[in-house]
């Protein structure tokens, strides 16, 4: 009996699939946040392994990245930074000195930002901390400026990978239809409702409320809890603008959201704008402030 010898022909293909796909196989996208991860992955599909930063439920502007991370961003084609997250401009610059070979796209850039008043940390003594205009970070969190931040994460991909331009054209007028299809639908939610305030713990809706017409006020101040004054001023806004809707962010007690809600007579809701899946988490959101939401 002729014997067939199997594993020459297995390394041979494996070989040959290895090479086939080697512009892609192995190599590493990184993101800082999950919304970015489910846009490139709308992209880019399967083609690429996508590195998330920051571990899901765990505030972007608190986290320290382990050396295991630092590693992963090291190892990655393109690193897709949010833009004015104050963590990432320093892993930014250490990541061009020490590998210049990684890309670094500003998902931000073109969009246009809100400015506020935020506490900065100079080093200065106690009492000399300046008080500077900077940029909102969270620019994903309507579909109007998400539309640009996607725009952005696309023609990063493409310049670093013009090969596969065609296939990720196509994917991106996918995700683009998607992007709108999210902003009809908040805009249609939004276009009647009793009250266009609502209050938040962490300001991270800020480009939601701007696009939409509505007006946030956050319990949080300057990254601290409220004082009883603060507090006070809030519920009286509150109880003239009639809100009804207090949202606390995944992660962040709910203490004095829970003290304002029963003051005005607002019920609180749990949201996540870090949320992978982003259009139906902002849906949500709309559907909450357009009391349609159990």
């Amino acid at each position: 009996m002729k014997k067939i010898y199997l594993f020459p022909l297995f390394f041979l293909i494996t070989l040959f699939w290895g090479c086939r796909s080697g512009t892609k196989e192995g190599k590493m996208l990184s993101v800082t946040i999950e919304p970015q991860r489910y846009f490139l992955e709308n992209i880019v599909g399967d083609s690429y392994k996508i590195n998330t930063i920051v571990p899901a439920g765990v505030s972007p502007e608190t986290y320290e990245p382990t050396p295991a991370m630092m590693m992963k961003l090291r190892e990655s084609a393109i690193y897709f930074k949010v833009g004015f997250l104050g963590f990432e401009n320093a892993w930014a610059e250490n990541l061009t000195k020490n590998n210049p070979d990684v890309k670094i796209v500003n998902c931000s850039e073109g969009i246009e930002l809100i400015y506020g008043e935020h506490h900065h940390a100079t080093g200065k003594s106690e009492g000399e901390d300046e008080h500077v205009l900077l940029p909102d970070p969270h620019v994903w969190s309507s579909p109007k400026t998400a539309r640009i931040f996607a725009e952005n994460m696309y023609r990063g991909l493409i310049t670093y990978d013009p090969q596969y331009e065609e296939i990720y054209r196509e994917n991106f007028s996918k995700l683009i239809m998607r992007i709108d299809r999210t902003d009809s639908i908040i805009t249609r939610l939004l276009a009647d409702i009793p009250s266009r305030s609502f209050i938040i713990y962490h300001p991270a809706l800020s480009y939601l409320a701007r696009d939409y017409g509505l007006k946030q006020y956050s319990i949080e101040f300057e990254g601290k809890n409220p004082s009883p004054a603060q507090m006070k001023a809030l519920i009286d806004i509150a109880r003239k603008e009639g809100i009804s809707v207090v949202f606390v962010q995944q992660g962040f007690d709910t203490k004095n959201s829970v003290v304002v809600a029963n003051e005005i007579g607002a019920k609180v809701y749990r949201i996540n704008p870090l949320a992978y899946e982003w259009d139906k988490e902002m849906i949500r959101i709309a559907r909450i402030l357009a009391g349609k939401q159990e």
